[in-house]
């Protein structure tokens, strides 16, 4: 008994492989350009009320961190450290959660290496 394909399968053999790898670099263009769009953008993230402001890129790198001076508390710099870093993990991974919505998108959730 021989096993058959279905239809749309087989056959074609090189053709299918150009077709595959015409799909394969419009999708790592289009992913290109969506990283270089989200490297460019900035997230922005507060703690304590607006006492602290974190502003960091796409590329996950922090750009500015404000400090309202009514928080800063020399008896007290262990609260200010927390807010700053409930700040910045903020921005972060609303950056991160973006990439990850955007090139998920692309790639049909496949999550192939190396494109991300």
């Amino acid at each position: 008994m021989k096993a058959r394909l279905p239809q749309g399968y087989g056959g074609g053999g090189a053709a299918n492989l150009q077709q595959l790898a015409r799909q394969a670099q419009k999708m790592q263009e289009q992913m290109e350009a969506v990283s270089a769009e989200l490297d460019g953008k900035e997230y922005v993230a507060t703690a304590g009320g607006d006492a602290v402001k974190a502003v960091v890129t796409g590329k996950m790198e922090v750009k500015a961190v404000d400090i309202k001076p009514e928080v800063i508390d020399p008896e007290d710099a262990e609260m200010l450290g927390d807010l700053v870093t409930a700040a910045v993990n903020g921005a972060l991974r609303a950056a991160s959660q973006e990439r990850e919505e955007r090139m998920g998108a692309l790639s049909g959730g496949m999550g192939v290496p190396g494109l991300l």
